[in-house]
């Protein structure tokens, strides 16, 4: 199974989610390769601080990886690929090889509106193969309009959103500077436990294997 976490713009939250889910799977017995398909390879520098990880990590930034992903991802249970934003060529790679793309989207018009172009390359990628897609809100902020106002504001953009959602908190910052995870770093903390609810539902999600639209 590839997942794959994408959105066009930066800042989104990619690499922590990738990182984090990957280690939570881990932590429940799977094997689990990441690849960074970012360029700037914020995930390679995460595990170069680290003197082992519970998965396996290799850098793939390049167009028309695809099907060397899919020959690697034979060897383990889960692959998790940590998109780039920016990059069309290197994206396309990425939702090709994907079973379910990931969408991280902060509670912004911004976020979701430049998620179009993903969507349309899962849009074209789902003619020829079986793929399913969801928006994921990650660094959300609590107790505002836009926070609450997110589900509405991604109707109409074809796929659903994941009910679990991730907070913006200092943690997640704090435990990839220190190449952790965020287990790792504050295994009791609310953000620990957000990483969880998200593994859990997306576990769910391919379990069902829900379609693109809803």
């Amino acid at each position: 199974m590839i997942i794959c976490f994408i959105n066009q713009k930066g800042g989104s939250g990619k690499t922590s989610l990738s990182i984090n889910v990957a280690s939570t799977l881990a932590r429940l017995g799977y094997s689990v390769l990441l690849i960074d398909a970012d360029r700037q390879a914020s995930s390679s520098a995460w595990v170069s601080l680290r003197e082992e990880t519970a998965f396996q990590v290799v850098s793939m930034a390049r167009p028309n990886f695809a099907k060397d992903a899919k020959q690697m991802a034979l060897k383990y249970d889960f692959t998790i690929i940590d998109g780039p934003p920016h990059a069309e060529e290197i994206s396309r790679s990425c939702i090709a090889a994907a079973d379910l793309v990931l969408i991280p989207i902060e509670p912004s018009g911004l976020s979701i509106w430049a998620s179009e172009m993903t969507i349309r390359q899962v849009q074209e990628v789902s003619e020829y193969k079986d793929i399913r897609a969801a928006f994921v809100i990650s660094r959300k902020i609590s107790r505002t309009i836009i926070g609450r106002q997110i589900y509405g504001m991604s109707e109409g953009y074809g796929p659903p959103v994941l009910t679990s959602h991730v907070h913006q908190r200092v943690a997640f910052a704090e435990c990839l500077t220190l190449g952790k995870s965020i287990h790792e770093y504050e295994p009791r903390g609310l953000a620990a436990v957000e990483i969880q609810q998200l593994t859990n539902e997306i576990l769910n999600l391919i379990e069902t294997n829900f379609p693109i639209e809803s």
